[in-house]
């Protein structure tokens, strides 16, 4: 299959029109290259804000309220898409209200079908816990899909090792992640971050992030990112782990063929075998650890 990972700008839209036309232009350059599976950015609904006007896309809390206030047509949009190409879409994440008082971060992935289920982050970094005050989602989802078994980590999630395990413990071959990081030093992590997840589980992991400027809206006024595709550096991929990968704040797709085969193959034969011997870790780290002082 092929998989399509979007660099994602932030546009000021004048109505939900340009909106739609937008995310129909994207989608249909996409599956028009053969891609399967489109992924889009953390935060990337955010864009949405604009269409409450200057003011409230200026505002942390009405951004949110507004960008919410369009989630029905934001579904409809994407599920008419995903049908019309037959493509399974991982949509721009955004808030979404759920049995918290404050809102989620959650990406929806759609298929030819449909809805197919939705994820929540998980772990907040600073600006959503101490400034924006977004709520972790709860628990993860492993999506068995037409293209494969599907897990996804939220930016900041992709950074810790656990959540990503438990995702392919529970049988997920791909991990997506979708981010929105300011600098490149944000933007360094998550990629860090994707691509030992994909050595130490020796999965895909599919990176999208938002890209440019977007002033009018300070919860994701500068972005910085690449998109990429990474795998394994061993057996059937690149010795550089990098399958695809955009330049650096370039809009536009990554994309590239990636075949489930080669996933079970390099976990059944690599060079190393890191998704099999990760429960060798559990008898080191049970013994106590020993602090040497020189004699």
């Amino acid at each position: 299959m092929k998989i399509a990972t979007a660099a994602y700008p932030l546009d000021f839209l004048p109505d939900w029109a340009a909106y739609q036309a937008k995310i129909s232009d994207w989608v249909a350059r996409a599956a028009d290259d053969g891609a399967d599976l489109l992924v889009f950015p953390e935060y990337g609904a955010m864009e949405l804000a604009s269409l409450g006007g200057a003011a409230v896309a200026a505002d942390l809390e009405a951004a949110l309220h507004e960008v919410m206030r369009h989630s029905a047509a934001v579904t409809d949009l994407h599920c008419a898409l995903a049908r019309q190409h037959g493509v399974h879409i991982l949509g721009a994440s955004g808030p979404a209200q759920d049995v918290s008082a404050r809102p989620v971060n959650r990406a929806v992935l759609y298929g030819p079908d449909g809805v197919i289920g939705h994820q929540d982050k998980q772990i907040m970094t600073r600006f959503e816990r101490e400034e924006w005050d977004i709520a972790p989602g709860s628990g993860l989802r492993v999506f068995d899909t037409a293209v494969g078994k599907l897990g996804i980590v939220i930016c900041y999630d992709s950074e810790f090792p656990l959540l990503a395990r438990a995702l392919t413990e529970a049988g997920a071959e791909i991990l997506l992640v979708p981010s929105a990081t300011e600098a490149l030093a944000g933007y360094t992590r998550v990629k860090v971050g994707a691509m030992a997840r994909a050595l130490e589980n020796q999965c895909v992991a599919v990176h999208s992030p938002t890209v440019g400027p977007a002033e009018w809206c300070p919860a994701v006024d500068q972005n910085t990112g690449a998109a990429a595709i990474y795998g394994p550096p061993d057996l059937g991929f690149p010795e550089t782990g990098i399958v695809a990968q955009t330049a650096l704040n370039s809009p536009g797709w990554a994309i590239a063929e990636v075949s489930l085969e080669a996933i079970a193959r390099v976990r059944r034969e690599g060079a190393v075998l890191n998704h099999a011997h990760w429960d060798e870790q559990q008898a080191r780290i049970s013994l106590p650890v020993e602090h040497c002082k020189p004699l």
